[in-house]
C-alpha cells in the first residue's frame, strides 16, 4: 500500500511549485526553459519567474470605416467619436480603414471612370479630395488629422490648404489637386467602390462601421 501524502503537503507544494522548479502537468518544457518564451511560462505557470521577459502585445483593434464626405452621420461619428478614440488610445490598440464612397454610384464612360453621390457633386469632389490626400500622405497619423479638419470645418471641399497648413505642411496641395483632376484620383475612387460593393453583407446605411 502506498503511504499516505497528507493533504496539507500536496497543498503547499502547490503553491511553492514555480519557486520549486515543479512542472505542472500542462508543462511540457525543463525548468531551464520556462523563461524562453511568454507561451511557455505561461503553460508552467512560471510567469513570476520571468521578470525579464516581456508580455507581447495585443493584436490592435481593426477598425474599417466606410462613409460620404458630406453625410451628416459620418461626419458627426468621424470628428465626435473615432477621431477622440483614435488621440486617447495608444498608437498600438487601433488600426483604422477609411473608405470615402458610401452610397454612391460608378459607370465607366469611353474607359474613364464616372461617379454620382447621395448628396451631389461637392460629396463627389469631398471623396475624391480625401482619397488623394490619403493617396498622398500614405501614413495614416498625417492624413488623419487633415480629415479631421476638413470633416469638422465649414467646408469639406474648400478648407484642404487650410487644413494642411495647420495639421501637414509638409504635404503638397498642388499634388494632391493634381490626382483629384487626373486618372490617378478616378481609379482610387474605383477602389473605393470596389471595396464597398465587396461588403458582405452588403451595407445597409453609412456611416458603415466593421470592427
Amino acid at each position: 500500500m502506498a503511504p499516505t501524502v497528507p493533504l496539507a503537503l500536496l497543498v503547499l507544494v502547490a503553491l511553492l511549485a514555480p519557486g520549486l522548479g515543479v512542472a505542472f502537468p500542462s508543462c511540457d518544457y525543463p525548468a531551464h526553459l520556462w523563461c524562453s518564451s511568454w507561451e511557455i511560462a505561461v503553460a508552467c505557470q512560471a510567469e513570476s519567474r520571468c521578470a525579464n521577459l516581456s508580455r507581447p502585445a495585443a493584436a490592435p483593434v481593426e477598425l474599417s470605416l466606410f462613409y460620404e464626405s458630406l453625410c451628416p452621420a459620418c461626419r458627426w461619428f468621424l470628428v465626435q467619436q473615432l477621431f477622440t478614440a483614435w488621440l486617447l488610445l495608444p498608437s498600438e490598440a487601433l488600426s483604422i480603414t477609411l473608405v470615402p464612397y458610401g452610397n454612391a454610384q460608378e459607370k465607366n464612360v469611353s474607359g474613364k471612370w464616372q461617379f454620382q453621390c447621395q448628396h451631389g457633386p461637392e460629396e463627389c469632389l469631398g471623396n475624391m479630395i480625401e482619397t488623394c490626400l490619403m493617396h498622398e500622405a500614405k501614413n495614416f497619423s498625417t492624413y488623419f488629422p487633415v480629415i479631421f479638419c476638413l470633416e469638422s470645418g465649414s467646408s469639406v471641399t474648400k478648407n484642404l490648404e487650410a487644413c494642411l497648413q495647420v495639421y501637414a505642411p509638409q504635404l503638397d496641395a498642388n499634388r494632391i489637386t493634381a490626382c483629384v483632376q487626373g486618372d490617378t484620383g478616378a481609379d482610387l475612387m474605383h477602389r473605393n467602390a470596389q471595396l464597398t460593393q465587396a461588403l458582405d453583407p452588403p451595407h445597409q446605411y453609412v456611416p458603415w462601421i466593421l470592427i
